[in-house]
């Protein structure tokens, strides 16, 4: 069955028939055609597959996660793929990364949602863990989910992110994070997120070695 799904996901994936001055990868989610311009000088700027696996299920399980209206943030948004289709699934997202990728994705962003969604996504800066409440106050920025594709690898900001997911995370705020597992750094980052969040698994592929986790903040995982 994980090869079949897996085989599902892969095939959203398509590739333009005549190479152009400019690379580009195609994907079909949410009844679209979006089309996402990469870079391969940056890890931030190549879609990779928990991009996909985190697409497919919010779009095969829209009636569970229902997006329309919802706030909805992604961090390490990178190419903008899993926010592009967070926003065709009428939710409000707001899409971010770091300064040096924020350029590409805003490219992708506009040139896929435009005159396509109920809400403009808006695309923002953020460096995990600095400027938290200045930039996003707590008071005022409140999250109906925060998504996450393959934003746990081999860096030297883990303790940044954690700091930046209990920021943003509210008692009533869904986090979906699909994660793919290389290095035992991965496997202490999920038990250190365990013991500030509730974590379940929605799915796991393991022909991918990705898994697809919601988490609450602790104590708040809702049946």
């Amino acid at each position: 069955k994980d090869e079949q799904i897996v085989a599902e996901i892969m095939r959203r994936r398509f590739f333009p028939a005549l190479i152009t001055h400019k690379a580009w990868e195609g994907f079909h989610f949410a009844g679209h055609e979006i089309r996402i311009t990469e870079a391969t000088d940056c890890y931030g700027a190549v879609v990779w597959p928990s991009a996909l696996v985190l697409c497919y299920v919010l779009e095969t399980n829209s009636k569970q996660y229902n997006l329309v209206d919802k706030n909805v943030i992604e961090i390490g948004a990178g190419t903008g793929l899993v926010s592009i289709v967070a926003s065709l699934l009428g939710a409000l997202v707001t899409a971010t990364d770091l300064p040096e990728v924020l350029g590409n994705l805003r490219h992708n962003v506009l040139r896929n949602t435009k005159l396509k969604c109920k809400h403009q996504p808006r695309v923002k800066e953020l460096s995990w863990g600095i400027d938290l409440e200045k930039n996003f106050p707590r008071s005022s920025c409140h999250f109906d989910y925060i998504m996450a594709a393959d934003v746990v690898y081999h860096h030297p900001f883990l303790d940044e992110l954690l700091l930046t997911f209990d920021h943003l995370c509210h008692n009533d705020t869904v986090i979906l994070w699909a994660m793919k597992f290389r290095l035992d750094k991965e496997n202490q980052f999920v038990e250190r997120f365990q013991t500030l969040f509730d974590l379940e698994v929605i799915s796991n592929f393991p022909s991918l070695n990705i898994t697809l986790y919601k988490a609450m903040r602790k104590g708040r995982m809702k049946v």
